[in-house]
C-alpha cells in the first residue's frame, strides 16, 4: 500500500525573545506577543528574555543569549524566532544569519494580522502601504528568509511576488497607495461636513484591543459586527446610529483597537481611520477592567490619543467586563469626565450609559422656549429631527414649545 505524504501546511513553531531590565514588564509584553503570534496562526514553544538596559544594536541580544536560542530552536524544532521590538534591517539580517531561521518582529506580526483582518478596500489600502513602507527597507533581509521558508507570518498582504520588486517599484506602489488613500480622506470629509449639516453628534469608540469595543457597538445598535475573544477581531471601522429614548439620534463609531508598540508605519496609514476620534464630539474609552495590565494598557491608549491630537473632548471611561473582575477594588481613571461600569456582554451598566449620553448631549443644547406661529410650523420638524423636543402646546396664538436645540440650529429658528 503506497505510504500517504502529509501535504498539509507546516505548522510555525516560534521562540519569541524580548529584552527589558524590568522582568515582570518584559514577561506581560511576551504574554502579548504570544496572543498575537497565535492569532497569526503560529505556535509559541518558548520565551526568552535577556536583563539589560537597551538592545544590542547590532543582534537585539547578547552573545550568550544567542547562543541559548540557537540551543533551543534546535532542541524544540522551531521554525523561527520573534523579536519583542521592531528590529532594525542590520539587526534582521545578522540574526537570520547567526541563527540560521526565520526571524520576525513585533511590527511584522501586526501588519500579518491586519492584511489577514482587513476585509475592506479602505482598509486593505492601508495595511499593504504600511506593509510596503516597513519592508522597503528590509527587502533584503526577507528575500532571504521567504526563499528559506516560503509563507508563514509575515508574507501575507503584498505577498512574495511585491517582495522581489526592486525598491523603484516598491516607492511607486506607495506613491499609488498614497493617492488613494488621499482620495478616501476627501471622501471621509464630505461625510464629516454632511454630518455636521445634519448636525448629528459622534461619539468614538476607542480602547486597547480586545477591550470589547465591538462588542459594546453591537450592545447599542445591533451592529452585527464580529466580536471575539482575540486581538484586532474586527480592523476596519464601523458606524452605527444610535436612537435614544429622548429621540435624539447619535453616530456610534468602532475604531481599530490600540496595541503597545503600535508600529508607526501602521498609526501614519490608518491615520484617516483614527481620526474618526479626532473629529467626534465624545469619546468613549472601553478599558477591560478584568486585565490585570489595565493601567498599562490605558496609559497606551492616551498615548496614542496624544500623538493622534486628540484632545479637549468629552472623555467617558467605560470599565468593561466588571462581570469578569474579581478583586474588590474599583477601578479609577483621573482623565476622564466620566466614568462608569458596564459589561458590553451582560448588559449591565448599558442604561446608565444610555443616561450619561442623554445627558451629555443635552448639555450641547441650548435650552429653547418660544411659541411658533402656525405659518412657522414646519420648524418643529427640525427640532424633531436634530434637537428633544420636550413639549408642545397648541394655544390660540400658536404653538408653545420648550426643547434643547444645537447651537448650530438654535439661530435659525427664529
Amino acid at each position: 500500500m503506497a505510504e500517504l505524504i502529509e501535504t498539509g501546511e507546516v505548522e510555525e513553531r516560534v521562540i519569541l525573545i524580548a529584552v527589558g531590565s524590568q522582568e515582570k514588564d518584559a514577561m506581560a509584553s511576551l504574554d502579548e506577543l504570544e496572543e498575537l503570534v497565535d492569532t497569526a496562526g503560529a505556535v509559541t514553544v518558548d520565551k526568552i528574555i535577556q536583563n539589560r538596559e537597551s538592545v544590542h544594536p547590532g543582534t537585539y541580544l547578547g552573545k550568550g543569549k544567542l547562543d541559548q536560542v540557537k540551543e533551543r530552536i534546535w532542541e524544540l524544532n522551531a521554525t523561527g524566532v520573534v523579536c519583542d521590538d521592531e528590529l532594525s534591517p542590520a539587526q534582521l539580517r545578522n540574526l537570520e544569519n547567526i541563527l540560521d531561521t526565520k526571524v520576525m518582529d513585533r511590527t511584522m506580526v501586526i501588519l500579518d494580522i491586519f492584511a489577514a483582518r482587513a476585509n475592506t478596500s479602505e482598509g486593505k489600502i492601508q495595511v499593504e502601504l504600511a506593509q510596503l513602507k516597513y519592508r522597503a527597507a528590509r527587502l533584503v533581509g526577507l528575500r532571504n528568509s521567504l526563499s528559506r521558508l516560503g509563507g508563514g507570518i509575515g508574507t501575507r498582504g503584498p505577498g512574495e511576488k511585491k517582495l522581489e520588486m526592486d525598491r523603484r517599484l516598491v516607492h511607486e506602489r506607495i506613491g499609488q497607495l498614497k493617492a488613494e488613500l488621499e482620495e478616501v480622506k476627501r471622501h471621509r470629509e464630505i461625510q464629516r461636513k454632511q454630518r455636521e449639516r445634519a448636525h448629528t453628534p459622534v461619539a468614538a469608540i476607542v480602547g486597547y484591543t480586545n477591550a470589547g469595543k465591538s462588542t459594546l457597538l453591537n450592545r447599542l445598535t445591533n451592529a452585527g459586527i464580529l466580536a471575539e475573544d482575540k486581538l484586532f477581531a474586527t480592523l476596519d471601522p464601523t458606524t452605527r446610529s444610535l436612537e435614544l429614548e429622548s429621540g435624539q439620534r447619535m453616530l456610534l463609531t468602532d475604531t481599530v483597537g490600540f496595541i503597545r508598540k503600535l508600529p508607526h508605519h501602521l498609526v501614519e496609514a490608518f491615520k484617516s481611520t483614527l481620526e474618526e476620534a479626532k473629529y467626534s464630539d465624545i469619546i468613549l474609552h472601553v478599558v477591560d477592567c478584568s486585565n490585570p495590565q489595565m493601567d498599562v494598557q490605558m496609559h497606551v491608549v492616551y498615548e496614542t490619543l496624544r500623538e493622534l491630537e486628540v484632545g479637549d473632548k468629552i472623555l467617558v471611561t467605560l470599565f468593561n467586563k466588571i462581570d469578569q473582575k474579581t478583586q474588590d477594588q474599583l477601578p479609577r481613571d483621573f482623565h476622564s469626565d466620566h466614568q462608569l461600569r458596564i459589561s458590553a456582554k451582560t448588559g449591565q451598566g448599558i442604561d446608565e450609559l444610555l443616561k450619561t449620553l442623554e445627558m451629555l448631549l443635552r448639555n450641547r443644547n441650548i435650552y429653547l422656549e418660544r411659541v411658533f406661529s402656525y405659518q412657522e410650523a414646519g420648524k418643529l420638524q427640525q427640532i424633531r429631527k436634530y434637537g428633544e423636543l420636550i413639549s408642545e402646546e397648541y394655544q390660540e396664538d400658536g404653538i408653545l414649545v420648550r426643547a434643547y436645540v444645537p447651537a448650530e440650529l438654535y439661530g435659525g429658528l427664529f
